[in-house]
């Protein structure tokens, strides 16, 4: 079985959705935001190894869970880990699990690298099955649109695996924020001093695959390139453009995550970056990024979003308005009201300021959510997840919009997020969407085509 579709020209229509595949597989027992309760939730996961591991053992903790499928491109990670699970049936290529498993499967985790995200989770919806996907969502723009769309339609069930999202001192801080603790907010700050940026040239020296390792199917719908021991797999494909989204993707997404869940925040109107010169291969090792988004009920007219990763990113307390020698952790955020100050260490309890203005203030009390487990009893009828991609869809659009503005330094990207359209730097827009690699092509990830552009 094989990806199908055609190659595309990016056009004017982001905002319709696709039709997604038709993979030809049973759905009597598809599981949608209102199934029944299932005796066994019968999971696969696309992807075992790092955070792979991490994300099966974590939904597999879950009493409801069966583990029936285990996909690895790299055959030793797959073989440690079916010792584990000796009853789930083992795969290199997630498209032959897909097939051969049918109506065997229940629900799908994808932990891969990035680009692999939005090909494993389409295909996942195009067979009717809930889909838990780690962050950040997708590796571009358009597939997290056509994600969010195509998982509505379906009415399925979803989460990102921004796992903070449960965590209470989040919940809290949400909670705060939109009761108006620091009235308004005009700004926030955030940043992270991890380095997922790569300055330098084209990676060497090449060398032969190793015999456990499926390159080919690794690479999946990006473009084709030599191997190289320990730079792409295992470990350090988050710095390179064709399969990662570097600091800003790969932290942003969590540490954006409360600061755009509290105040409701869409899409941005622009974003303008300061960062190196694009170099087509990593991302920038320091990096600087301004978003202006439209005002909602928890901010001022507008709301200026300022990020920086990268070595001694984290900013002078004065910087950002707080008082001289006060402490910031090495990755997080601040909330500038009307009222007030929030800083929100990643990951901790948040921080008031003026110290001594909220001195007697009472935090309000949160419960305490897994977020695999609130994910795997959305499945199974019992409640709602708290990251559906109709949350996650928006946060990873709006995201990597500003993994686009780093390869136009110093240029205000304007956005009209109705049209997926960068509407004052065209070359941008060719960014938004990738062509996926011949015979690695997915049906509802590319549109219609229409014209060139």
């Amino acid at each position: 079985m094989s990806y199908h579709l055609h190659r595309r020209n990016f056009l004017r229509a982001g905002s319709a959705l696709v039709g997604t595949a038709s993979l030809g597989l049973a759905t009597s027992r598809r599981v949608r935001a209102s199934s029944l309760t299932l005796e066994k939730l019968r999971t696969v996961h696309i992807g075992v190894g790092g955070m792979g591991g991490s994300d099966l053992n974590s939904v597999a903790s879950h009493d409801h869970v069966e583990v029936a499928g285990l996909c690895d491109v790299d055959a030793n990670t797959l073989k440690s880990t079916q010792a584990r699970f000796p009853s789930a049936r083992g795969f290199a290529d997630f498209r032959e699990m897909f097939s051969e498993m049918g109506d065997a499967i229940d629900a799908v985790v994808v932990s891969t690298p990035d680009h692999t995200h939005a090909p494993a989770a389409m295909m996942a919806i195009a067979a009717g099955k809930p889909v838990y996907c780690q962050k950040p969502l997708t590796h571009e723009v358009f597939e997290s649109r056509q994600l969010r769309l195509a998982a509505a339609e379906k009415n399925l069930v979803t989460q990102m695996g921004t796992q903070i999202h449960s965590h209470p001192a989040y919940k809290r801080a949400v909670r705060m924020i939109q009761d108006g603790v620091i009235g308004k907010v005009s700004q926030v700050h955030a940043w992270s001093n991890k380095n997922w940026g790569y300055d330098g040239t084209e990676p060497q020296p090449v060398a032969p695959v190793p015999d456990y390792l499926n390159w080919d199917l690794w690479l999946g719908s990006a473009p084709e390139k030599d191997f190289v021991p320990k730079v792409y797999h295992p470990g350090n494909w988050r710095k390179f453009v064709d399969y990662g989204t570097g600091t800003l993707g790969d932290m942003g997404v969590h540490i954006f995550d409360t600061p755009f869940t509290a105040l409701a925040l869409t899409a941005p109107l622009n974003v303008v970056t300061n960062c190196r010169q694009p170099t087509g291969v990593g991302h920038p090792e320091k990096n600087q990024v301004k978003y202006v988004f439209p005002g909602t009920e928890f901010t001022t007219d507008q709301l200026v979003w300022s990020w920086y990763d990268g070595q001694n990113a984290t900013p002078e307390a004065t910087s950002v308005g707080l008082p001289a020698g006060t402490p910031l952790p090495g990755q997080g955020s601040l909330f500038v009201g009307e009222g007030g100050q929030m800083l929100l260490p990643h990951i901790g309890e948040a921080v008031l300021f003026p110290e001594t203005k909220f001195k007697e203030y009472q935090r309000p009390e949160v419960g305490s959510d897994n977020h695999y487990h609130q994910w795997v009893d959305a499945c199974c009828g019992k409640g709602k997840t708290s990251m559906g991609f109709e949350l996650a869809g928006p946060l990873t659009e709006a995201l990597l919009l500003g993994v686009v503005a780093n390869r136009f330094p110093g240029e205000s990207l304007e956005w009209n997020s109705r049209d997926l359209l960068v509407t004052n730097v065209d070359a941008a827009n060719n960014l938004l969407q990738r062509d996926y690699r011949d015979g690695f092509e997915v049906d509802g990830l590319t549109p219609a085509l229409a014209g060139s552009r």
